[in-house]
């Protein structure tokens, strides 16, 4: 059953340990003057026996992933907003859910609540990858088309989630880099903070949202 599991990684895996090298003879003209760029090397050849124990350990949850299922459950939102960091925030309130997907190897959070008087719905799923030794978060909504993709390291001192991305500025059309923080104050209550710099501007505080497990 494992092995079927890992059918996916396995082609992954082979797909990233073979290439194929071409080359490309330049012009004559431009032989004297054009610079290679550097080749990455190839990883070395990696036998069955090896793939199939880092195929493992990519894929089995371990103490990143008993952390994230600690927040499971039913949650009490307060949101706050600035749509323009010179003016007012609005304030809004909902729920979200959190559980653990795929034999705890993923969190999904389901939001849902009010933004102006309009119904609002999000989902993020949140995973620790572990050949990165690092978080990633996707998240989508139905007040846009897009994905946002943020990756980060846990504080364990701070317990405390740091993550950095970019989303589309709606706007502009133009990638906004994105920052945003998770505290773990305690079993009961969560704290995120969201910032962000648009194309040419300085970073700015756009939400803050106050979690309490229900």
């Amino acid at each position: 059953m494992k092995k079927t599991a890992l059918l996916f990684v396995v082609v992954a895996m082979i797909g990233c340990n073979n290439t194929t090298e071409t080359t490309t003879t330049p012009p004559a003209d431009t032989v004297a003057t054009a610079t290679a760029p550097a080749k990455e090397e190839a990883p070395p050849p990696m036998d069955s026996a090896t793939m199939m124990k880092k195929m493992m350990e990519y894929a089995t949850p371990g103490e990143m992933h008993k952390m994230l299922a600690t927040s499971d459950g039913k949650w009490n939102t307060e949101t706050t907003m600035w749509m323009d960091p010179s003016k007012p925030p609005t304030k809004s309130t909902g729920s979200c859910e959190n559980k653990m997907i795929f034999g705890g190897r993923y969190q999904q959070s389901t939001h849902k609540g009010d933004w102006g008087g309009m119904p609002f719905e999000g989902t993020s799923t949140l995973a620790y990858d572990n050949s990165k030794k690092m978080f990633v978060n996707t998240w989508i909504d139905n007040m846009g088309t897009g994905i946002m993709v943020m990756e980060g390291t846990y504080d364990e001192a701070t317990k405390t989630m740091n993550l950095k991305g970019k989303m589309t500025d709606c706007t502009t059309g133009k990638d906004c880099e994105m920052r945003q923080t998770y505290k773990i104050v305690d079993d009961k209550n969560h704290y995120m903070e969201m910032f962000m710099t648009p194309a040419g501007g300085s970073e700015y505080k756009t939400m803050e949202m106050k979690l309490v497990k229900k």
